[in-house]
């Protein structure tokens, strides 16, 4: 695996935006995993590497937020003026007040709020594609999205937003928003061993040509489906670390590469604000796995 490039995984078309199928998160530029405080200059330095190494699609929020950094500020301060093939989607519906609260938005005003905030510290006339993100964790109990996906087609209509996405949805949220306006993605927790349950909703996806964009790929979770039925998440270690050392590659990039893998409509978004990291997952596009490593991995 040599190349590091993020188009090495191929493209994806988000309505008339054309992206490179391996990302990145923004949520890890602003905190660490253990929670101590990013380095800004660090944060930075990722952010502008990043696209020099090919990577024209980046996810983040307006409440990616910690008591010192901002995910959105850090990428305007990083890339504006933007590469002209950059994507930058953002999410709306969850959000958090000053203090750090998480709050929901429900009506269309809310939503408006939400969306010119991103459009405000993004530094943009209008965002590139929004996701309808529902719930407040990742129970997916809210129930319909209609009276919400409405409001931010109309938000869309009214030009402030270019391409709609959901996130964190169930299989009916995807019917429903359809019904209502065009969907570029859908956005939600999934990984080898993460919710596998949406393996469903990612074939759905394949049949509609909406983008399928998993977050938190990367890490274990709880048991999914897997090659063994015993122990899964631990069966699964196992696994990604025998093709990991059949390709010289790192179990996190096995975890991408098994995502890509998925389908050409998949999208990976790893996160995070360690430059070296960032070398790794990019690298991970350009890994092709078996039909035997697939096997093996479930």
């Amino acid at each position: 695996m040599t190349t590091i490039h993020a188009g090495a995984a191929g493209t994806w078309t988000l309505g008339d935006r054309t992206v490179n199928r391996l990302g990145l998160g923004a949520m890890r530029l602003i905190s660490k995993a253990d929670g101590s405080p990013s380095d800004r200059a660090q944060a930075v330095e990722v952010l502008q590497q990043a696209v020099e190494l090919g990577v024209n699609h980046i996810d983040t929020a307006s409440f990616y937020f910690s008591s010192l950094r901002s995910a959105n500020e850090l990428i305007n301060t990083a890339l504006a003026p933007y590469p002209d093939d950059l994507v930058l989607t953002t999410k709306v519906g969850t959000g958090r007040d000053p203090s750090g609260a998480f709050i929901g938005a429900h009506t269309k005003e809310e939503l408006r709020g939400q969306v010119e905030e991103n459009i405000r510290q993004l530094g943009l006339d209008r965002l590139d594609v929004v996701n309808l993100r529902i719930g407040l964790d990742l129970e997916r109990g809210e129930g319909s999205l209609k009276a919400r996906f409405e409001a931010l087609a109309e938000l869309r209509e009214e030009g402030l937003i270019r391409h709609l996405g959901i996130s964190n949805v169930g299989l009916e949220h995807v019917e429903e928003a359809l019904s209502i306006a065009p969907v570029v993605c859908v956005q939600n927790q999934y990984g080898l061993t993460i919710r596998r349950e949406d393996d469903a909703i990612r074939q759905v996806c394949a049949e509609r040509g909406i983008a399928f964009v998993p977050f938190f790929s990367v890490g274990g979770g709880p048991a999914g489906v897997t090659a063994v039925a015993d122990a899964p998440e631990e069966a699964a270690d196992r696994a990604v670390a025998e093709v990991a050392a059949r390709h010289g590659a790192s179990p996190s990039q096995v975890r991408l590469a098994w995502t890509l893998h998925q389908g050409p409509h998949v999208l990976a978004i790893p996160g995070t604000g360690n430059p070296a990291h960032l070398r790794e997952n990019v690298a991970a596009a350009a890994l092709r796995l078996t039909e035997e490593d697939l096997a093996l991995l479930g």
